[in-house]
């Protein structure tokens, strides 16, 4: 059901978007969303595991959209930063003077992959004045960035 559920979203998305890539706020809802809906579907029991799984893709959606939106190029380079440079449990912190938002990136767990290194963080976000928190699992990408794979 939760996998029918992001597909579905994913379909949507692109058929709204036609041939633009998403926008920040879209890939945030979208990752949220996913995140959401497993957290919720984790914790709803028996017949209410259904609601729990979709108030999770819903919230996580509206959280993801919101950090989404607010993280510009100038944020996605701090990120990469802290991904890169930082070690692990240290804080990366940043206010971006346009918007005012502060950041801090912290990694958790730093490891080796197949793929290459990847590393689980938690964000820390003051964005508009409303403090946001995500955690995720980033790896490093061929060209040296860092994608961001899962957020809880």
């Amino acid at each position: 059901m939760v996998y029918r559920l992001c597909f579905s979203a994913l379909v949507a998305l692109t058929l709204l978007t036609g041939c633009e890539s998403p926008s920040k706020r879209e890939r945030g809802a979208i990752i949220g969303g996913i995140a959401g809906s497993v957290i919720g579907k984790q914790i709803g029991k028996g017949s209410g595991n259904t609601m729990a799984t979709l108030a999770g893709a819903l919230i996580g959606a509206y959280i993801g959209a919101r950090i989404g939106e607010d993280l510009d190029r100038q944020d996605q380079e701090q990120a990469n930063e802290a991904l890169e440079k930082t070690p692990t449990r240290k804080a990366h912190k940043w206010k971006n003077p346009d918007t005012g938002n502060e950041y801090e990136v912290i990694p958790v767990k730093t490891y080796e992959t197949a793929n290459g290194p990847c590393r689980d963080f938690v964000t820390h976000a003051i964005i508009d004045g409303k403090k946001e928190t995500v955690q995720g699992t980033a790896c490093r990408q061929p060209d040296g960035t860092w994608r961001t794979l899962k957020t809880l």
